[in-house]
């Protein structure tokens, strides 16, 4: 499961995710991409079992590049416990993610092949996402 090593503040407010993402919307390490079109809170889990998909369908050709890192606590109280005494400790931790934002990259393999291991993986996200491949500049 991923997770920081060490964070500057232990819990955080909850925030809320608006805008678009500006860094990492664009293909930088491999050749297709699976972007994202929502914005979303993505768990630990979630990216694990993507990564898993991936991995199960390319077999041992390509290479893969996860774009996203849950660096973003989120507190949980304990069942059954009255109001007050406090903030919840942490639970588990996610990675934000806005419309935009390239989740995972491959590279080392074929078109379609990418295509239907980004779909499987999709299906493991909580936001709608599309296939993106790296346009070639012939100038």
């Amino acid at each position: 499961m991923l997770m920081p090593k060490r964070v500057k503040h232990r819990k955080l407010m909850r925030g809320r995710l608006k805008g678009l993402a500006y860094r990492g919307s664009q293909i930088s390490f491999g050749t297709y991409g699976l972007q994202a079109m929502e914005s979303q809170y993505v768990t630990s889990r979630q990216i694990e079992a993507a990564r898993r998909a991936v991995v199960r369908y390319i077999r041992r050709g390509g290479k893969l590049w996860i774009r996203i890192f849950p660096d973003r606590p989120v507190t949980k109280r304990a069942a059954e416990t009255r109001m007050g005494s406090g903030k919840g400790s942490v639970d588990h931790w996610v990675a934000p993610v806005r419309p935009g934002r390239v989740l995972f990259e491959m590279a080392g393999i074929r078109e379609d092949l990418a295509r239907e291991a980004f779909r499987l993986a999709a299906h493991k996200l909580p936001m709608r996402t599309q296939f993106i491949a790296r346009e070639e500049h012939s100038a």
